[in-house]
């Protein structure tokens, strides 16, 4: 089976610090989205950062992964809710991914809910991808 392939884009302008870019859901085509270095280090910016996307990106697959695991345990979810904060240093890159899920899950316990959620975070693909990041979780039922 051929891998689907799927793409984003970003156009930069002018330097690092002083420059901006868009970046574009080339795919979906669901949008473009500002970036700035002051974006990606500073509070307050109303630009996405490099993290952002990353964040998104995590939550979406931790969360489908952790729905498709809790439903071959015969629990499937009701609804969760996911984040995840990615930390970002300037001169030192991406320190870590801390992924919060609360979830509306009927018939389990809560350390199997835990159990899973810890097992989905090392299966989905992108916690994969991001191995070289140390990444924790909390897990709660609602």
């Amino acid at each position: 089976m051929a891998p689907k392939v799927s793409t984003g884009s970003t156009t930069w302008q002018g330097s690092l610090f002083e420059g901006f870019g868009t970046t574009r859901m080339e795919t979906s085509g669901l949008g473009s989205f500002e970036m700035t270095w002051k974006g990606r280090t500073e509070d307050g910016e109303r630009t996405t950062n490099p993290e952002e996307l990353i964040g998104a990106a995590h939550s979406a697959c931790f969360s489908m992964a952790f729905s498709n695991m809790l439903d071959k345990f015969g629990t499937p979810p009701t609804q969760l809710d996911t984040r995840a904060d990615v930390s970002f240093v300037g001169g030192e890159g991406i320190t870590g991914i801390h992924i919060t899920v609360r979830g509306q899950v009927d018939g389990i316990s809560a350390e199997d809910f835990q159990r899973i959620a810890e097992e989905a975070k090392a299966g989905c693909p992108v916690s994969q991808a991001l191995a070289g990041t140390e990444i924790t979780l909390t897990a709660e039922l609602a």
